[in-house]
């Protein structure tokens, strides 16, 4: 059985890929468009320059293990070139890895590197404090 191709609007990765930035902008939703027509911010076009660089320097990394790009940058939005690269989205703690696949473009950064944890609290009596020695255990 075929593997379905990834389709974005009706274009393939490799249509997206080749795109203009400004072809590219009338794909995305509103929220995005806005913000890339604004343009980058600076802290934004680091990263870009980042990526940019190290795919062209692709071949020439003797490790064999891929290279991560870390950034602080959560409000990136995810474009069509940045489709297999691995970057580390920091989440106020640690640098989450994220490798970006062809359904994430439009999203940004920050969606993939949640900053909040579900709180996961112990139970009662459970050594906490003095007065939970009382509680009733069922």
């Amino acid at each position: 059985m075929a593997r379905k191709i990834f389709k974005y609007h009706g274009y393939t990765i490799e249509e997206l890929k080749e795109m203009s930035l400004e072809d590219l902008i009338k794909l995305l939703p509103s929220r995005q468009r806005r913000s890339l027509k604004r343009g980058f911010l600076p802290r934004q076009q680091i990263v870009l320059d980042k990526m940019r660089k190290l795919k062209k320097n692709e071949d020439k990394n003797k490790s064999g293990k891929p290279i991560v790009i870390k950034t602080h940058c959560r409000d990136m939005i995810v474009l069509p070139e940045m489709v297999g690269t691995i970057f580390g989205i920091y989440n106020g703690k640690v640098f989450v890895e994220v490798e970006f696949t062809p359904e994430m473009i439009g999203s940004y950064f920050g969606e993939f590197a949640p900053t909040r944890q579900k709180v996961q609290h112990g139970d009662p009596g459970m050594g906490a404090t003095r007065s939970s020695m009382f509680v009733p255990l069922k």
